[in-house]
């Protein structure tokens, strides 16, 4: 079964305190069980031509399509969506099945 991504790119308007949208960020994935991973991250390395001014990506997971439809008429989704959208300049979303070419490496822990 394949997974699936939602991925937005954000750039926020002037003034937000990104930080504070983050904690209601993470307090709202770590409440709607259908969100399987949630990770995100700030631009710190490219050149503003090609970022064209966004600064931060989030990433979630789900199980299956059909968790992701879920989420998106969850009642805390929701309500942080309406919270977000007020704070957005621009916004890029792609939400797409996840092909898995390479997994990630996994540790061993030693024998204790």
């Amino acid at each position: 079964m394949e997974e699936f991504k939602h991925l937005v790119v954000a750039k926020f308007k002037e003034g937000v305190v990104v930080e504070d949208l983050l904690k209601g960020m993470e307090k709202m994935v770590s409440e709607v069980d259908e969100v399987k991973a949630f990770e995100w991250g700030q631009d710190i390395e490219s050149h503003e031509m090609l970022t064209q001014g966004f600064t931060h990506a989030f990433l979630m997971t789900f199980k299956s399509k059909e968790d992701f439809t879920a989420f998106l008429g969850h009642p805390k989704h929701l309500e942080f969506s309406g919270t977000f959208s007020t704070v957005i300049d621009k916004i890029v979303v792609l939400d797409f099945p996840s092909l898995l070419v390479k997994p990630a490496a996994v540790l061993l822990k030693p024998p204790t």
